[in-house]
């Protein structure tokens, strides 16, 4: 069973542009490449790679953060690039299995992916000089 659009709160992670958004594309079984589109709107749907690191807790060892990929309904617009910090707008996380082709009552693979409504750009606190 795959649960769906489930609401994430990341307010405790910094999120950075590692990959600049883009059209989200599918490989056909020709080869070709082709912009994924949104069921509904049919517009093409876009992707954004972030960094997720944790924030800093007093008294704990601040995790090391991972790589995420996130998609988006539609394009973010301009000025969302790499090096950039965001927060995300409307964020859900969805499971998915694949079943075993040999007996199906077993999972082979399972994850999640995540999605947003859009991107919201945050300033970054600087450190005052010491």
């Amino acid at each position: 069973m795959a649960l769906q659009d489930l609401p994430v709160v990341l307010g405790g992670y910094r999120l950075m542009i590692t990959e600049a958004p883009a059209v989200k594309v599918r490989e056909l079984e020709d080869g070709s490449v082709v912009p994924v589109l949104d069921r509904v709107t049919q517009q093409e749907q876009f992707v954004v790679t972030l960094f997720a690191k944790p924030l800093p807790v007093a008294g704990k060892k601040a995790g090391k953060g991972e790589e995420i990929r996130v998609n988006l309904p539609g394009d973010p617009g301009e000025g969302f690039e790499e090096g950039m910090y965001v927060e995300l707008v409307g964020a859900v996380v969805n499971t998915y299995e694949i079943p075993d082709r040999m007996d199906p009552r077993k999972i082979a693979s399972a994850g999640l992916w995540f999605k947003a409504a859009g991107l919201k750009p945050v300033a970054r606190a600087v450190r005052p000089a010491a």
